[in-house]
């Protein structure tokens, strides 16, 4: 049974950090990319940021310079460090595995 686990949402005001982490289990992990996605209210679901089995990156631009990607192939977990946090970074986050399998899901909200 493929898992995709989420963790590290919450509540953050502007200008904060969050660290969000996936584990990842029943599927192969290491040769496959991985990434993060949102959805916020109303909106559709967006690439936030991807990173090969290569440990190639890519962002969308909105989150440039503040969100970075890792993961770790021991742990089977792919995480994303998120800085300087913005209410536009509001929505519910989901691990995306290369395969297509995707988590719940975990809600970041930036608010003061």
């Amino acid at each position: 049974q493929v898992q995709l686990v989420e963790s590290g949402g919450g509540l953050v005001q502007p200008g904060g950090s969050l660290r969000l982490a996936c584990a990842a289990s029943g599927v192969a992990f290491d040769f496959h990319t991985m990434g993060w996605y949102r959805q916020a209210p109303g909106k559709e679901r967006e690439l936030v940021a991807s990173i090969t089995r290569t440990y190639e990156t890519n962002f969308a631009d909105s989150v440039k310079g503040r969100f970075a990607i890792s993961r770790d192939n021991v742990k089977n977990t792919v995480y994303l460090q998120m800085n300087s946090l913005k209410p536009e970074d509001t929505a519910v986050y989901y691990c995306w595995h290369g395969a297509n399998y995707w988590g719940k899901g975990t809600l970041v909200t930036v608010s003061s």
